[in-house]
């Protein structure tokens, strides 16, 4: 079974930043201060049961994955992990820039770039490497509940060496809003996502930061403990 607690190296906007309110405000949840927060009545209207459509993604808060989650390794801490953080963001790197856009991706809604970066490919990579050192190694009910079965081989090959199928090239950015939808469901709720995110005329959006998200147990969200800028 999952050691507890888990970490997780995320991108998430800073607290006031429109993006942030963007996702909170959909998920019902403020990963920043651990508030639950009212359904826009756009999502209720468009979904009576949107608080089951969001359930998952809620769990996590509004973010896109970076390192994901993990139990700390032997002779680890939580204040080592967050100095690592700190010193990764002192190191002086090109700041990716995406233009975001609302789709459907694996059956569920995301915010995700229009088109790939390789410098965000990149920075996830280094988080990946460089963070890896903190994290206890799979169990083997760890690794069944991935279903290594349905994985591709080098999916497979990262899941054991880094505790996650989808890293380096397999690696997708994107900021999760729903969970998976069928087809008949997905097209009014992306209707309706869609034209609430043009609101926000967001043309790019800067993967700036970083911050640690904490969760306690098995039946905790994550949270925000601390948060870095990154160097350019």
């Amino acid at each position: 079974m999952t050691g507890f607690p888990r970490y997780a190296i995320y991108y998430s906007a800073a607290a006031d930043n429109a993006l942030t309110r963007f996702g909170a405000e959909l998920l019902g949840y403020d990963a920043h201060t651990g508030n639950e927060l009212p359904f826009p009545d756009a999502a209720l209207r468009t979904a009576p049961d949107w608080r089951e459509i969001s359930a998952d993604p809620r769990k996590y808060g509004f973010h896109a994955t970076l390192k994901a989650p993990m139990a700390l390794a032997p002779g680890t801490s939580e204040a080592g992990l967050a100095a690592a953080c700190a010193a990764f963001a002192g190191q002086p790197r090109p700041i990716p820039l995406i233009r975001p856009v609302v789709d459907s991706i694996s059956g569920f809604i995301a915010v995700i770039p229009a088109a790939p970066v390789n410098e965000l490919k990149e920075l996830a990579a280094d988080c990946v490497r460089d963070f890896d050192g903190f994290r206890a190694a799979l169990s083997a009910d760890d690794r069944a509940r991935r279903r290594p079965e349905k994985l591709s081989e080098r999916q497979r090959d990262y899941l054991d060496r880094w505790g996650y199928p989808y890293v380096m090239e397999q690696f997708r950015f994107h900021m999760t809003l729903t969970g998976r939808l069928d087809d008949e469901r997905r097209g009014p709720i992306l209707k309706m996502l869609r034209g609430r995110f043009a609101t926000l005329r967001l043309e790019t959006i800067a993967i700036d930061r970083i911050a640690l998200f904490k969760q306690h147990d098995a039946g905790a969200r994550f949270r925000i403990i601390g948060e870095w800028a990154l160097t350019r």
